[in-house]
């Protein structure tokens, strides 16, 4: 009979996230699979007791693998001059998909069949365009109407279903963007960020250090005058949106004797995780059933948890989350959600944000919360899908 092992955090780290745009973008002529590679090297040359060939496998989530991004986790080990011996495997599930690739590995080393293993997400959001070369099977418009999964028009649907008002979702919005200018002036992302050449707008070559789309000064006033491009009269506007973004995370994940034998340092091990699925036309608010489920198998709840991050796709959905699991204070600011800002300062690069965020969260809590058991990470995803993990003082 197989014992469960323990799954350690040893390292967890990404690039900046720039914004995904042809001209403006920093990471314009950088491929995704090149800064999966950044990281890679990054990850050995900080933990020297592993080597590359030492893995058992890496498992790398994105939301569209396709053109670029089809199988990201195999292309971008070989092209990075990895050794074809360690395994590989691109985990596609929409949002979560990053989360969903550390969720799997971790549950590799738990049952025994690995030691040591590397997992994260990447995402490009102007190379490979958020619903390229998707083919919706015809049968689930007898179901659903198309327009009713589209994002956008999701967050609608839940800023109106929850009564989130237009007031509380800009607040939100600054809030978080604020948050992440002071942790960016702070160095606290210094330790996750790992930097690497973009280009500004003018073409100029720059080491770029911290994330594109962080705006240090929000006008409330400007923001609540923005409409929305979703619905008429609707309340949910581009800024109150995440944005589109390029970006890639990756945790280095270890059984615990392995690691105790390889003398690397950790602080929190990976306690928990859950899926769960919920009605595609208000998707954002799957974390509620995720968490919900998180809380009832291992029988903790909100007081319970030192540091949150939820992923930011909308603030109406991030606000309803917050407010159904009482997991805050029911609007901006917030005590243990995103307090170095979240998705609408630092960016939504879909398949990697559920990898982000398990990296700042472990940041977050090694820096402002050393006293804390228990992290929770969670997120919603296209078509109704979410993940939530919870991570414990090891």
């Amino acid at each position: 009979m197989t014992v469960l092992q323990e799954c350690v955090f040893v390292d967890g780290i990404r690039t900046p996230n720039a914004r995904a745009h042809a001209e403006k973008g920093w990471f314009r002529d950088v491929r995704p699979d090149e800064l999966l590679t950044v990281l890679y090297n990054a990850i050995f040359k900080r933990n020297s007791q592993v080597k590359p060939e030492d893995l058992d496998g890496v498992f790398i989530g994105s939301a569209n693998a396709s053109g670029m991004q089809s199988d990201i986790a195999r292309l971008s080990w070989l092209a990075s001059k990895m050794p074809a011996s360690v395994p590989t495997q691109t985990i596609s599930n929409a949002c979560p998909s990053g989360m969903s690739a550390i969720m799997d590995a971790a549950r590799s080393i738990l049952t025994g069949e690995n030691d040591i293993m590397l997992a994260g997400g990447a995402e490009d959001m102007e190379k490979v365009a958020m619903g390229a070369n998707m083919d919706m099977p015809p049968r689930l418009w007898e179901i659903m109407k198309p327009e009713e999964i589209f994002v956008g028009p999701t967050a609608e649907k839940v800023a109106e279903q929850y009564k989130i008002s237009k007031e509380d979702m800009v607040k939100f919005a600054a809030h978080s963007n604020r948050c992440a200018a002071k942790a960016r002036d702070d160095g606290k992302f210094k330790h996750e960020i790992i930097p690497l050449m973009g280009k500004k707008e003018d073409g100029t070559e720059f080491l770029v250090i911290s994330d594109q789309w962080i705006r240090d000064n929000p006008n409330e006033e400007k923001m609540m005058m923005m409409k929305s491009p979703f619905k008429e009269g609707g309340v949910v506007s581009a800024a109150t949106s995440s944005p589109l973004t390029a970006g890639a995370a990756i945790v280095l994940m270890m059984n615990r004797e392995k690691a105790d034998e390889l003398g690397v340092s950790y602080t929190y091990k990976y306690s928990f995780g859950t899926q769960a699925g919920n009605d595609p036309t208000v998707m954002g608010v799957g974390p509620i059933n995720a968490v919900n489920l998180l809380f009832k198998k291992t029988g903790l709840g909100p007081d319970d948890i030192g540091a949150i991050e939820l992923n930011e796709a909308f603030a109406s959905q991030s606000l309803a989350v917050i407010r159904e699991l009482k997991l805050d204070n029911d609007k901006a600011p917030f005590e243990k959600v995103n307090t170095w800002g979240g998705a609408m300062a630092l960016g939504h690069p879909l398949g990697q944000s559920g990898a982000r965020i398990l990296v700042t969260l472990l940041n977050r809590l090694n820096t402002d919360y050393p006293g804390a058991k228990y992290g929770l990470a969670t997120l919603c995803g296209f078509l109704g899908n979410s993940n939530a993990v919870l991570i414990e003082k090891a």
